[in-house]
């Protein structure tokens, strides 16, 4: 049987491959053992995401991320097939009223409950209710193969709980951010940083709200940048809002802190930091429930694996 599937698959491979924008041509992408994997399951399963990538790439990006996505679809497909080939071998048994309640779900929760307008839809995609039904089964044993090979209560040792809080301390941190006042002076063209007037008065403005004038009112009579009739105010921004230069600056500054004349790229700059927010790290107490349920989850996705390599060694796979 499986020579038989593979010459099959050999003499359409040629016309059409999920991994090469194959659109309409239908064949063989997998054999799976005795099973087969077609080029429209594959194209099912990845067009929700592929409309997403349409809308976001074009061109070869589009192209290379289309290609990606359908052999991550057909490994997945493949993996599927994997799994209902042991489920049937280990000889297990899903009951017929779990499937007809799977169904009873999707009518109530995706049809408000109308079963005409449930069977009208599935009409229009060319689905029978039979058809519905296995698909259906086939996610219900997929999704409790899975579950049977994965223990339910993975322990996490303190020491990773910790060593993970350490490595990453920026995920338990809430974002900086500093309220900003900045004056922009432009600098006179060709003339050279140290005899520069337009740096010499912006010199004299800094001084002015160091001795106490209103650092808003000297931005809108001299600043030359969009924020001039607001004062300068830039509002709370975070590290990444303002160039690296100008952000380093900016979060070196005290609340009520007034920088030194910065000159970058020809442009005199005056910052004012009026408060500060954010960039508090969480104690390890208040996140260690948190750590321990994405440890447990990176080991269930460990074990997964691990599960799956071992049904794939021991499979007969062809690709096309």
């Amino acid at each position: 049987m499986t020579a038989l599937l593979a010459s099959v698959c050999l003499a359409v491979a040629a016309t059409a491959s999920p991994t090469h924008g194959a659109e309409s041509v239908n064949g063989i992408a997998a054999v799976v053992n005795n099973d087969v994997v077609t080029y429209s399951e594959v194209r099912q399963l990845a067009e929700p995401r592929e409309r997403l990538l349409r809308s976001q790439y074009s061109g070869e990006e589009l192209n290379k991320r289309i290609i990606e996505l359908r052999k991550s679809s057909l490994q997945d497909l493949i993996d599927r097939q994997l799994i209902i080939q042991q489920f049937e071998k280990d000889k297990l048994d899903i009951p017929g009223f779990f499937v007809d309640e799977r169904v009873k779900d999707v009518i109530r929760d995706s049809f408000g409950g109308d079963r005409n307008a449930f069977i009208k839809t599935m009409e229009a995609q060319n689905f029978s209710m039979s058809k519905f039904k296995t698909l259906e089964r086939e996610k219900i044993i997929v999704q409790a193969m899975r579950s049977k090979n994965v223990k339910s209560n993975l322990m996490v040792p303190p020491a990773r709980v910790e060593e993970y809080y350490r490595a990453h301390r920026d995920l338990f941190s809430s974002k900086a951010q500093v309220k900003l006042r900045m004056i922009m002076i432009p600098g006179q063209v060709g003339a050279s940083p140290s005899n520069d007037p337009q740096k010499a008065m912006a010199e004299e403005i800094r001084g002015k709200p160091i001795t106490g004038a209103d650092f808003d009112k000297m931005a809108q009579m001299y600043s030359e940048d969009s924020t001039r009739e607001l004062g300068g105010d830039w509002g709370w921004i975070d590290d990444k809002t303002l160039s690296p230069e100008l952000s380093r600056v900016a979060f070196s500054l005290k609340p009520g802190e007034i920088s030194k004349v910065v000159d970058i790229g020809g442009n005199n700059y005056i910052l004012k930091v009026e408060a500060r927010q954010g960039g508090e790290v969480k104690a390890l107490k208040d996140v260690r429930t948190e750590i321990e349920a994405r440890l447990r989850q990176e080991q269930a996705q460990e074990l997964q694996e691990h599960w799956l390599a071992s049904l794939r060694s021991k499979a007969y796979i062809k690709t096309f």
